[in-house]
């Protein structure tokens, strides 16, 4: 068992935290995380787009650029994969996988907002052509299927949980779905199934702490474009102070060159 994989097997929750370019990616990983995640949105935004706008190669391109910036595993949020069928999932597998990456999330929103989540037999497709793709590689890829509709407007747990767990017989290694409204929705899909679970924390109106997600039974917890939106959040803030007041106070918030600089010193 790989180092990732077996992170989730300890009986202990562990962190993945969201780096969005090297320097956060260093960041994290000098404050002693044992693995990285990237994220969409984070990246898309870093850019200047959209998220679900970035284009494969630039995704591609990005997952080096996160596993290259320190020795930690890293797992990639590849949003529907690069096409919708079967095969295209399997693909992004494989393209994922040459980057270095230790692992990486199909999930099955489409990417149409007026049709957003994909029929649950071609979703459940698309799992089973990327798990497949998964275990034909020379290293071991930790895939996880996120089941997305929580997002968009289903407000019933059943038909989360009944997606999950034709996802785990499809061969995902790890299983998400984002937007679990409660503690109890998160014991319940813990309980659902027989396969480590992610959780995501930085959700608006949602903080559970660690102690309680160990609880619950979530291996792995992940924070999505949280940071990266602190951060901006942060720039933004001081920004409008400045244009709004002609006043300069929240720039002294920002950490000091000293301190900066430790996370770096060794690059």
């Amino acid at each position: 068992m790989t180092a990732f994989r077996a992170l989730h097997h300890t009986g202990v929750p562990f962190v993945i935290p969201n780096p969005w370019d090297t320097g956060s990616a260093r960041i994290l990983a000098g404050l002693g995380f044992p693995a990285l995640a990237t994220t969409s949105a984070g990246m898309a935004f870093s850019k200047g787009q959209i998220e679900g706008m970035v284009q494969p190669k630039e995704v591609l391109a990005h997952c080096r650029e996160i596993v290259a910036a320190t020795p930690l595993p890293v797992s990639a949020d590849l949003e529907k994969g690069f096409g919708d069928s079967p095969e295209s999932a399997a693909e992004t597998i494989r393209e994922a996988a040459a980057t270095g990456l230790a692992g990486g999330s199909i999930e099955d929103h489409t990417g149409n907002r007026n049709n957003p989540i994909f029929d649950a037999s071609l979703a459940i497709e698309r799992v089973a052509a990327a798990a497949e793709a998964a275990r034909s590689l020379p290293d071991d890829f930790v895939l996880t299927a996120r089941c997305e509709s929580l997002l968009w407007g289903e407000e019933r747990l059943d038909p989360v949980i009944r997606r999950l767990q034709a996802y785990e017989a499809a061969g995902a290694d790890v299983l998400y779905a984002p937007g679990l409204p409660d503690l109890d929705a998160i014991r319940a899909v813990c309980a659902a199934v027989s396969v480590p679970v992610n959780v995501v924390m930085g959700l608006p109106g949602q903080s559970y702490s660690l102690a309680e997600l160990a609880e619950a039974g979530v291996a792995r917890i992940s924070v999505g474009s949280a940071f990266f939106r602190v951060a901006y959040g942060a720039m933004i803030n001081a920004a409008r102070e400045i244009v709004e007041t002609g006043q300069f106070s929240q720039t002294a918030d920002g950490i000091g060159f000293a301190e900066l600089e430790t996370f770096f010193q060794s690059s």
